[in-house]
């Protein structure tokens, strides 16, 4: 049997997290690990129990969570994928989010099933931006010239220039993937099996410097694919 998903819940409030913890136990493919009551709790535990997902709270005592976000990215034992989950829609908390290194920002009014649906995505190497926000992400990074410089240990988003130039398939890859295609979907609309979807995804990241599908996204944008 494939192991579970090990998610992480970080909320200074106890009662969210026992919510998020119900929905979460529900699925069998998904294992809430540990919880953190802030942003220093977060880091220290995302390196103590490794998770595959960390559901992170933006505003929180001693350390926000977009510098835990930040610090735990810059954490090399720590793989995490990490989605923000907060109650404010507001632009700075997605955009410095997304600069920490966050694969996935939701809102809290989001469904269990979006909730279900982001630690999936996000165990699968896939971002999850809550509809609300998608638009407004790419309009921004779009229009946003790349950064001199990329930094590694901060998460922030690279810069666009490539050392090694696309293939014309990782290009058709990267095209799907700004439409917010599955890997099943991509697989489907070039004719070639997931595990090559994989392995041409993870080129494309290496070739561009983004740790993520979604600042592949975004630099998908700036380069004109999407």
């Amino acid at each position: 049997m494939t192991a579970p998903i090990r998610v992480l819940l970080v909320n200074d409030h106890a009662l969210l997290r026992a919510g998020f913890r119900t929905i979460l136990d529900t699925q069998t493919d998904i294992a809430v690990v540990g919880e953190a009551s802030s942003g220093a709790e977060a880091v220290a535990q995302a390196a103590a129990l490794h998770p595959d997902v960390i559901m992170m709270d933006v505003q929180m005592p001693d350390m926000d969570g977009i510098e835990a976000t930040r610090r735990i990215v810059a954490d090399p034992g720590v793989n995490a994928a990490i989605a923000i989950v907060t109650t404010f829609d507001r632009d700075d908390y997605l955009y410095r989010a997304l600069d920490a290194g966050a694969g996935g920002f939701l809102l809290k009014n989001a469904g269990a099933e979006d909730l279900i649906a982001a630690v999936r995505a996000l165990a699968a190497g896939d971002g999850m931006l809550a509809p609300e926000v998608t638009r407004r992400v790419l309009a921004r990074f779009a229009a946003t010239p790349a950064p001199a410089a990329a930094s590694a240990t901060s998460g922030a988003l690279p810069k666009v220039a490539l050392a090694e130039p696309l293939t014309d398939r990782e290009a058709e890859v990267l095209t799907l993937l700004a439409d917010a295609r599955s890997n099943a979907e991509i697989a489907q609309a070039l004719f070639i099996g997931e595990a090559t979807v994989k392995t041409h995804v993870s080129r494309v990241l290496q070739k561009l410097g983004a740790r993520d599908r979604v600042q592949a996204v975004v630099l998908a944008h700036r380069m004109g694919l999407a």
